[in-house]
C-alpha cells in the first residue's frame, strides 16, 4: 500500500507569538517548532496502515529548509521516505495545496493523509484543496478509519458532536483529528534510521497566494478583574454586570 502523509512545520502550541516588524507575519526569533499537532495523528494513521497492509509511507512537507528536522522526526516515528518542497515564504493554503498536489500527482498514492488543521494559520482547508486538485474523494476530521478491499470506512466528527460514517473508494484524501489514534514517539532505532535517510529537497514552485495579509496585530490586553462583593451579597450585582456590561446572559 502506498501512503503519502503531508506534514507542516509549525510553532509549538506554547509559543508566544508576536507580529513581526512588517506587520504581516509573526516574529520567528525565539520560537520553537515541531510537527503541527494534528499531523502527528496522520503520521500514526499512515504507520498503522503500513503495519497492517504492508507498503510504504512517504512524508511530504512544504516549508523552509529548517523543516528537515520535522521531516526526520516523522521518519523516526516510522515513515519510510521523505521529501521537502523548499519554500522560504509563508504561504497560504491555496499556494501550499497547489504545490503539494503537483508533487503527489507524480507519486504512487493509495491514500493521502493530513492533519485536519494546522496549529498556526488554522485554515483547515489544505487537505480538501489537494483532494479537489487531484480529483479525489475526501473525508475530513476523521476519528475512525479502516481500510480493506480498495476502500476506506471512515467516521468523522460532525456538528453537535455527532458522527457521520462514509464508505470511500481509494485513492482518497483523509484529514485526521484527535481521537483517531494515539501517536507514538520516536524510538532509538527510528532516530538512527532518520539520520541515515536521504531527505530529497526540491523547489516548491508554489503559485502566488490567493490571500493577502494586510496586517497582524496582537489581541487587546485583558481588562483588570473587578471585585463586586463577598459571599451571597455579591450575587445580584454579579448578575447585573454579566447582563448589562458583559452581555453574556
Amino acid at each position: 500500500m502506498e501512503i503519502v502523509v503531508c506534514i507542516r512545520r509549525a510553532p509549538t502550541t506554547d509559543a508566544r507569538i508576536k507580529p513581526a516588524a512588517d506587520g504581516k507575519n509573526y516574529e520567528p526569533a525565539g520560537i520553537n517548532y515541531d510537527i503541527s499537532e494534528y499531523d502527528k495523528f496522520a503520521i500514526e494513521a499512515a504507520i498503522q496502515l503500513k503495519e497492517k497492509h504492508s507498503g510504504k509511507v512517504t512524508v511530504l512537507c512544504m516549508g523552509s529548509k529548517e523543516a528537515t528536522k520535522e521531516v526526520r522526526t516523522a521518519i523516526a516515528m516510522g515513515c519510510d521516505a521523505a521529501e521537502l518542497l523548499v519554500d522560504e515564504t509563508f504561504r497560504d493554503s491555496w499556494a501550499t495545496a497547489s504545490a503539494l498536489a503537483a508533487r503527489i500527482k507524480t507519486l504512487p498514492h493509495d491514500i493521502v493523509l493530513f492533519g485536519w488543521n494546522s496549529v498556526d494559520n488554522q485554515s483547515a482547508s489544505t487537505g480538501q484543496m489537494v483532494a479537489e486538485l487531484l480529483g479525489l474523494p475526501s473525508v475530513s476530521v476523521a476519528v475512525s478509519m479502516e481500510v480493506a478491499d480498495g476502500a476506506a470506512q471512515i467516521e468523522r466528527l460532525a456538528a453537535g458532536g455527532k458522527r457521520e460514517k462514509y464508505h470511500v473508494k481509494l485513492p482518497a484524501v483523509v484529514t485526521c483529528q484527535k481521537g483517531l489514534n494515539k501517536y507514538r514517539s520516536p524510538n532509538m532505532k527510528g532516530i538512527m534510521a532518520a539520520k541515515k535517510t536521504v531527505v530529497t529537497e526540491t523547489p516548491a514552485n508554489a503559485p502566488a497566494d490567493g490571500v493577502t495579509v494586510l496586517r497582524l496585530q496582537p489581541p487587546p490586553p485583558r481588562a483588570d478583574g473587578k471585585i463586586v462583593g463577598k459571599g451571597a451579597d455579591a450575587v445580584n450585582e454579579l448578575v447585573r454586570l454579566l447582563r448589562e456590561e458583559a452581555k453574556v446572559i
